[in-house]
């Protein structure tokens, strides 16, 4: 009886995190021209849905159909590490920093363009981009030939 306790106890404590696992990928707002959502916030992207891309910030929720998005756009910032070669050593600076950004170009509501930019991390850009592509119907545009091995892999 008492062994069952516990081990009903780890159950419960083991599944505590997995309840609390929000759907979705962490990204990074960079811009764009929605309102509502301000630069530098975190939010996810919920790419799960089979009709609308949904991303969460806090309170904040924006829905956008898949239908509506008309470009996908793929680009990378690539900087030497500078800061970390002088502090750590010098050999840092044949490494780069690799920042991944994607563009959305959708129709709201009112049928007015309107341009998110998120930066998504490394080792999620390319489910992002096969999601996006995937569920929208449009070929990913690659900023540039790094972009494009970055994103093809």
């Amino acid at each position: 009886m008492f062994c069952k306790f516990w081990v009903a106890l780890g159950c419960l404590i083991l599944a505590l995190p997995l309840a609390a696992v929000e759907p979705g990928v962490k990204a990074e707002f960079v811009g764009g021209t929605v309102s509502g959502i301000a630069a530098k916030t975190n939010l996810r992207l919920d790419l799960t849905g089979a009709d609308t891309l949904v991303l969460h910030s806090g309170n904040t929720e924006l829905d956008i159909a898949y239908q509506k998005i008309n470009t996908v756009e793929y680009g990378q910032h690539v900087s030497r590490r500078y800061a970390a070669a002088v502090l750590i050593s010098p050999l840092l600076l044949l490494s780069k920093s690799r920042r991944h950004f994607v563009t959305i170009g959708y129709l709201d509501e009112a049928g007015k363009q309107q341009a998110l930019v998120f930066r998504v991390e490394k080792g999620d850009i390319r489910s992002v981009l096969a999601s996006l592509e995937a569920r929208t119907g449009r070929r990913i545009e690659y900023q540039d030939d790094e972009a494009r091995k970055a994103g093809k892999g």
